[in-house]
This record gives structure tokens, sequence and C-alpha cells, in this order.
């Protein structure tokens, strides 16, 4: 009897380099390749009950979803989509068909999605089912660390990094076939749901946005085409990778990699033929060292399960967090009173994106300056962030709060230096905060140390058109005594726009595809 290959998709969600798919061509005469709107993803997070999936994200993942089955319909196969869990919709196909021979997918590194591969292997256990996982989500595969055992793994990001470039290979991307094999008989392909039928609505798109992309594996491969071939961007990533305003400061991979829409294996063969055919640079090798960070993220997560979603961290370190649900709206709702802080958390609410740069100062200043549980802000950037990963948010939160892979845990962020040092110019600061639009320059980063005068003129009251700030931490004085005696603090305050910062020693975290500290 013919076989069929039921290939559950998650976060893998292209054609190119997917090791189930290339797999499954070669080994069944049927193919179902499955994506399940599994609806746990739709429920509350964890300890403070924010919807997982936002308006942002579900919007690119509902775009990401169409792509792939334009994708496969064009190699004569489709994406069949059910709204259900997938262990659920995997042992419904098993009885209706009853040719399912085997499931294949790939594993992820993280608790839920952990259960659910337990859950599918005893469903197709009962069944007589054969399972095939593999594991694809890194640049370099689990397999090919030079570690051993997952529980070797150093915990520091140097150590890691210089032992995978010195003894590690990546291996090449897959290419999958022209043609694919077809649906089974009898399989429909599924309506895939309205952003209404998960219970959201599509929130727009605000013109001031750096992320103006669709979702899908095109975008995906067509922003890499752009950012490497056509501009060559990619050779001058390492200087511009901290600015704020537009698309071409950084690669902008991350949302697309987070589904799975682009390989970083992908990435990384376009990369080293950039390299050869352009010449290799500072800025060619950072985008291979953000990478790694990715791939130690998931490593980190692999190694030490459960305990990256713990309070205490990877450190077990106890730290009396506070829970002030108003201090924290103001946070999230972009109402701190300290305008670099709050032009930032505006952006996420508004476009599901922030910068590198302004993911670092917002988790700084929630846990270190308004000392609040770091899990909240873990579990808002899930809501929100259009390249959301459970590996790296949560990595990333852990590191900011002191309690994850950083020797440093003292680290903290002045907010008020970081904004003069990337914004100088006030720019970002007045694209987000309009009633802040009055005050020029860089004196937009501090507006209560600006006289009634001034702010008078500029249209402010503070405490009602703009709040006063939540604290004032000691060390921003200095900078801001120096900004109104009429020095700028750092060089970059005098060189213009907030979309082309000059470069610069870097301390400090980085979200997903950014700079990290080499420590």
């Amino acid at each position: 009897m013919a076989r069929a290959a039921v290939c559950l998709l998650r976060c893998d969600l292209r054609a190119h380099d997917n090791q189930v798919l290339h797999w499954a061509a070669s080994n069944a005469d049927y193919l179902i390749p499955l994506y399940c709107f599994d609806p746990r993803h739709y429920a509350g997070t964890h300890c403070y009950g924010f919807p997982k999936t936002g308006p942002h994200r579900l919007r690119f993942l509902l775009e990401s979803v169409k792509d792939l089955r334009e994708t496969l319909k064009k190699k004569g196969s489709t994406l069949v989509v059910r709204k259900g869990k997938p262990e659920d919709v995997v042992r419904d196909l098993i009885t209706q068909l009853g040719c399912v021979g085997v499931v294949a997918f790939h594993e992820e590194a993280t608790q839920e999605e952990l259960d659910v591969e337990k859950e599918l292997c005893q469903v197709c256990e009962q069944h007589g089912v054969e399972v095939k996982p593999f594991w694809a989500a890194t640049l370099y595969h689990r397999d090919d660390l030079p570690f051993g055992p997952i529980a070797r793994l150093p915990d520091v990001y140097t150590q890691f990094r210089k032992a995978v470039e010195a003894e590690a290979k990546v291996r090449p991307a897959l290419q999958l076939p022209d043609q694919l094999k077809p649906l089974a008989p009898g399989v429909e392909e599924g309506c895939i749901p309205t952003m209404e039928d998960l219970g959201q609505k599509d929130p727009g798109t605000d013109p001031r946005t750096a992320f103006p992309c669709r979702g899908g594996e095109t975008q995906a491969l067509a922003r890499l085409q752009y950012y490497f071939w056509d501009t060559n961007l990619v050779a001058s990533y390492k200087e511009t990778r901290n600015g704020l305003i537009g698309m071409d400061y950084s690669t902008k991979f991350a949302p697309w990699l987070a589904l799975g829409c682009i390989s970083p294996r992908y990435i990384y063969e376009q990369l080293r033929k950039y390299e050869k055919e352009r010449g290799a640079n500072d800025s060619t090798y950072w985008v291979l060292f953000e990478l790694l960070w990715r791939d130690y993220f998931r490593f980190v997560a692999l190694k030490h399960g459960r305990r990256i979603f713990s309070v205490r961290g990877l450190q077990s370190k106890e730290v009396p967090w506070k829970k002030d649900l108003q201090l924290f709206d103001c946070w999230k709702e972009g109402k701190t009173g300290v305008p670099f802080v709050d032009a930032n958390m505006r952006e996420l609410a508004a476009t599901g994106f922030m910068s590198n740069r302004g993911r670092q100062n917002v988790a700084s200043f929630l846990t270190k300056d308004l000392g609040l549980d770091w899990r909240m802000g873990a579990e808002w950037f899930e809501h929100l962030l259009v390249d959301y990963d459970v590996c790296s948010n949560y990595g990333n939160w852990l590191y900011s709060a002191g309690v994850g892979n950083d020797p440093r845990d003292k680290r903290k962020f002045n907010v008020i230096k970081q904004g003069l040092d990337y914004d100088g110019n006030g720019d970002f600061v007045r694209l987000w905060l309009p009633e802040l639009r009055g005050i020029a320059g860089a004196d937009a980063h501090a507006p209560w140390a600006l006289s009634s005068a001034a702010l008078r003129q500029a249209g402010v009251i503070l405490g009602q058109t703009y709040p006063q700030p939540l604290v004032r931490a000691p060390e921003w004085s200095r900078h801001i005594n120096q900004r109104l005696q009429g020095r700028s603090p750092h060089p970059r305050g005098r060189r213009g726009p907030a979309d082309a910062p000059a470069q610069r020693k870097d301390r400090g975290i980085d979200f997903y595809f950014s700079r990290k500290k080499d420590e």
C-alpha cells in the first residue's frame, strides 16, 4: 500500500532547506505538509495572562502560511491547514486516511513544544506509525557541537563561539525538488483562518515603522537579495546596526528567522558567497556573529529546560522583584516620563518591532530602574514582537535581568546617555512622542530639566501633556547637565539623524539579530 508522510510544520515555514519536506519527498508516496493553528498559542501567557500571539505577530504568521501554501502549490503540492492541537489533528488524519506511515517534524527546544512532540510520539505509537524527527533550528547542527552532551555547553557565549568557529562545520543547505509528491487522496487543504477567527484585529501599518514587511519565505529571500546583493548594505552592517529609524540600518532578518521563513544555513551560504565575490570585512563577520548568538540561546534552552522561564533564572538567584501593575502599565504604554524609553515602547505597540538598541534600554529600565519582575517584560515582548522567538526572547531577558548568561550581573544601562548617544538630535523621540515635537534637538531626552519658559514655548506641561519621570537615576544628571551646558556627552550627539549612528564600543545586551557583548 502507498505510504503517506505527514510533515508537521511549525517554526519552519519555508520550502528551501527544509529537511522534513526534503526527506519526505524521497521516502513517501504522498506528502501531507501540515500547519496547525494550535489554540494554546492564542491563550494567555504563563504568569501575567497577556495574549500569547498579538496582532502584529499573528498577521505576519498568516502571511507566512499563505506564502508557503502558494510556494508548495507551484511544486504540485499544497499546505494543509487545520485549527486544533497538532497531536489531535495528526490522530484524525491517521485514522481518516489509513495510509499514513510516518509523521515527520523538526524538533524544538522548549517545554511546550517538547510536550507536543511527546504527545505526537504517543499517538504514532498507538497507531503503529513511524516518527521521524529532525534538528534544523540552528546554523550549527546540535550533533556537530564540539562539546559532547548538551549539558557540557559553556555558560559563557565566547567560549561557545570560539569552540564552534574552530571545530564545527555548517552543514550544506538542502534543495527541494521542483515537483513534490501529491497529497494523499481524500485530504482537503482547509481554509486559512482570519485574524478575527483567532481573536485579533488587523493592526494596520503605521507609516513610521522600521519594519514595513510582509511575512513569508518569498519576502525573506527578497530581503536577503536586497540587503546583500542589490545594495551591499551588509558591508556596512556593523557600523549602522545601532540605528533607530528606517528599514536599512540592520538586516531585519529576525522576524523571518523566528518563523523559519528563511534558513540560517541559507543566510550563511549567501554570506560566504558574498565575501568570496565582493569581499569580507567586520560587517559581514558580524552577521555570522549574530547567527551564533541565536544558536547559543537555543542550545541554552536545551541545556537548562524550564529554568529559562524561572524568575530565579539560570543562576537560581533570589531577587526581590516588584509586581507593581501600575508601574508596568506606564512602561508598556510608553508613559514612564523618560522619552527614550517611551518612544521605543510606543514603537513596539504600534508596529510590533523595536530596534536592538531600544530593546536593551527598555529591558534595563524595567528591571534595573523600576525593579519589576523581568517576566513581565518577557511576556509583553512575547505578546507583541513580530520577531518573537522563545529562546532568544527569554535568554535575552534573563541576561538583562542579571539572572542569565552574563558574568557581570550588575549591568545597567544609563538610558539618558544611551538616548543622547544613539539619538543625538532627538529625531527618534519626536517621531514617536508627538507631544514633545516642540522641543528641539537632544533636549527632548530630558524635558524635566528644561526651564518653565522653554517648556511653555514648546507647548509641554509636565504631568499633563507628558508625564513626570517615574524615577530619576542619579547617574543621569551628569549627562543632562553637560547637555544644558551646551556640550554633547558623546560625539554621536552632534552627528545627525538616528538612522545612521557612528560605530562605538557597545556595552550591554542585544536582542535577537543583534550585536552582543563578546565576553
